[in-house]
Parts: structure tokens; sequence; C-alpha cells
């Protein structure tokens, strides 16, 4: 006997053992709890414990960041990581407190943070220009062409149905 021609008994009893095995989980004699459940109480948020210590975060911030020249506050891949580290360090003090963060307290003082250190990186606004005539043209054409064609194709098969069935 040929083992391809058990495969599908074979597959079946698979099917039947798995499906078992999941349902045994699911008994109707279980107990099911539906009652809901009380929301835990959240512990308010320690502002001004958090004000402290995100002034903390801010200082390490500076002292990090008196170590990059000037000239390159504006480009992130020279400060990435000291940045990286304040962002942490105030989601961390958050937590901590029992913050939800970014909270308008550490917005503030990003914010501030970012005056301080970045206010002179304002990038030149980006003027959008429309692309040569000839791009534009083939960029529109190409899509209309494709379209027609798709169209007359599937027009030419249902009109040669009874030969392609």
């Amino acid at each position: 006997m040929d083992t391809n021609e058990l495969a599908p008994l074979k597959l079946c009893i698979v099917g039947i053992l798995v499906s078992t095995w999941v349902m045994r989980g699911l008994s109707a004699t279980d107990s099911l709890n539906i009652e809901p459940t009380p929301p835990r109480p959240r512990k308010t948020c320690n502002e001004s414990h958090l004000q402290w210590e995100v002034e903390d975060c801010g200082e390490d911030f500076k002292q990090r960041m008196a170590h990059i020249d000037r000239q390159n506050y504006c480009n992130l891949t020279y400060f990435i990581s000291e940045y990286h580290f304040f962002t942490l360090c105030t989601e961390m003090k958050s937590q901590i407190f029992n913050c939800y963060w970014p909270n308008p307290l550490v917005e503030r003082y990003i914010i501030h943070i970012h005056k301080h250190f970045f206010s002179n990186c304002t990038i030149d606004e980006v003027v959008w220009r429309d692309p040569p005539d000839n791009t534009l043209i083939l960029l529109i054409l190409v899509p209309v062409f494709l379209t027609l064609a798709m169209i007359a194709v599937v027009v030419w098969c249902s009109k040669r149905g009874d030969i392609l069935a």
C-alpha cells in the first residue's frame, strides 16, 4: 500500500486529536467567572519630586553636551546617544513617580532643553517644484495606458470565454 494513500487518514486523525486537546480546556462544566474585575487603584503622580528628578536628567544632559562642539549641535549624529540617555532618564523618572510619559511637566522641560541647545537649528523651508514636463507626462500617461490595456484584456477574455473554459 502506498504511504500517500494514508495521508488524508493521518491528517484527519491528527486534526481530531488537536481539536480534542484544544477543547479539553473549554469544557462547559467549568465555572466561568464573568464578573468584571475592579480597576486597580492608580497611585497619583508626584509632580514635585518628578520636577527635581527631571532637572537632574537635564543637568546630566548638559554635562554630556558640554563635550560636543557647539557647531555640531544641529547635527543629530553627534549627540544622538546623549539625547537618547536624556529621554530614557525622563521616562524612567516618570515611571518611578507614577506619572505617564511624556506628561506636560516633562514636555515643558524637554522644550526648555530644546530652546537652550537647538534654537539655532532651523532648517530652510523646502520648496516643492513640479517635475519636468517630460517626466510629468510619462507619470500620467503610463497608468492611463495600463488601465486601458487591462480593460481591453478583460473585454477580450470575456468574449473568448467559450474557448478558455
